[in-house]
């Protein structure tokens, strides 16, 4: 017995040895999950929660784990699936080992309409497989998605084992923490065990960047680039993957002086000061993709010029370095709900029930979507009313307020509707997008959504 513990205890270490060495600087959460999933045959926890930054490993160290060691599982990303219905009918296929193939016409192995259907399909298809002994691993990416799908398919999912009567660990990998995670879902079900994932470091970054070396060159060669790259870069962008991409799009225009034969890799001064400008130019493109990597590199070869470049989008890049005000940011977000929300419900929205209006409180019909329709104009005093509603502090109706309006209209973020006569009443529409007030409301912790009719049921 002990002889076949100690060949186990090696087998693990083999394995997780192996995982490392894939994987870099995450090895005590691979050690973690290692043990909380112990031996296929032990029944482990029933739910676990891993939350982090994008790019930071989550979904990599938990499939790579998966497959590693041939566990039954299946992986789902829910940006994928439209629907419940959809998540759950792609579950049970893999599950089973079914996929979807020109030969079975892409069909799906069973229907699945709800969780209570879903919940004995999943019994019987571990059952039909034989693996009702192991633990059957179900992995739902972005699982924030979840809270916008049917209500009880998140409780149902963390208490899945019990439900089903099977060995099942539900994972959920998303990137907020499980406080806001659970907002509105009460306490019916089982907590999950919790496990962060930190950003990485400047120097896990850069260690693992520097595994991408291009062939004909030196590993030190390529980390002295990179850690240049990141000398410039990491104090806009910590993504592990548009750092990663950066790299491998701007390392040609750097070696360019050593392929013509006009410098070595020693003359590091020399490659400085022929890639220095193109980074320039790169950094004010990140995360924005006014071009494609395509665009860009034949930019870089000169076989296209800046004006083949295709123009920015409109205003995109100015909106997106502008730092409003604090109560500037309250008018653009009450402009925006009286653009898009009709007026008959703004005391349902804004007077005594302020941030706890059910959703079921709004009763509408079939309609078409205001998003669709586009902003509606709305005269000043609405626009005031909303934006005293939503705002946490007294504020007194001065006229600094009022030439924040005035700047918005300069800014184009409003736009001044009606005939130039109609002094006493001013009109307005809100001309920014829903993805760019979503981003003005996170920095004064304001959900926008719940106060936006399109969005309530």
């Amino acid at each position: 017995m002990g002889i076949d513990t100690k060949m186990a205890d090696v087998e693990i270490d083999s394995e997780c040895s192996n995982i490392n060495q894939m994987i870099l600087c995450r090895q005590k959460q691979v050690a973690l999950l290692k043990t909380l999933m112990g031996e296929p045959s032990q029944p482990t926890c029933p739910s676990v929660f891993i939350y982090g930054h994008g790019a930071t490993g989550k979904t990599l160290v938990v499939s790579t784990l998966l497959k590693t060691m041939s566990l039954p599982h299946a992986i789902v990303n829910c940006i994928e699936c439209q629907s419940s219905r959809q998540l759950l009918v792609r579950i049970l296929d893999q599950v089973a080992n079914h996929e979807p193939r020109p030969e079975n016409n892409y069909c799906s192995l069973n229907r699945c309409e709800n969780m209570s259907v879903f919940v004995r399909l999943l019994k019987k298809t571990i059952e039909e497989r034989g693996i009702q002994d192991q633990t059957v691993y179900i992995v739902l990416d972005k699982a924030e998605r979840l809270r916008n799908m049917d209500a009880n398919i998140l409780p149902a999912f963390l208490n899945l084992s019990q439900l089903s009567g099977c060995n099942v660990c539900v994972v959920l990998l998303s990137q907020i923490v499980w406080e806001k995670f659970l907002f509105g879902f009460g306490s019916n079900f089982f907590e999950p065990f919790v496990m962060h994932f930190p950003d990485y470091t400047k120097n896990e970054l850069l260690q693992i960047i520097a595994k991408d070396t291009p062939e004909g060159y030196s590993a030190d060669f390529y980390s002295s680039y990179v850690n240049l790259l990141m000398s410039i870069f990491y104090m806009v962008c910590r993504d592990l993957n548009e750092i990663r991409h950066l790299a491998q799009l701007n390392f040609p225009k750097y070696v360019e002086p050593i392929t013509k034969g006009e410098a070595t890799e020693r003359d590091s001064h020399k490659l400085w000061r022929h890639i220095e400008p193109h980074l320039k130019k790169a950094l004010q493109t990140v995360y924005l993709r006014e071009v494609t990597s395509e665009q860009w590199e034949k930019y870089q070869l000169g076989e296209i010029s800046q004006q083949g470049l295709p123009s920015q989008p409109s205003s995109l890049s100015s909106r997106a370095q502008i730092e409003l005000p604090f109560y500037s940011k309250y008018l653009l977000i009450a402009a925006y709900l009286a653009s898009y929300n009709p007026a008959r419900y703004d005391r349902r929205f804004f007077s005594k029930h302020h941030g706890k209006i059910k959703k079921s409180a709004v009763n509408r019909k079939k309609e078409t979507s205001h998003q669709l329709l586009g902003p509606k104009a709305f005269p000043l005093d609405r626009l005031m009313a909303i934006f005293y509603s939503i705002v946490d502090s007294r504020v007194a109706p001065t006229a600094n307020v009022f030439s924040q309006i005035s700047s918005l209209v300069t800014l184009q973020l409003l736009a001044q509707v009606g005939h130039e006569d109609q002094l006493d009443t001013p009109k307005y529409k809100c001309t920014v997008s829903l993805e760019f007030i979503r981003s003005i409301a996170r920095t004064v912790s304001f959900d926008v959504i719940r106060y936006l009719y399109d969005f309530v049921k």
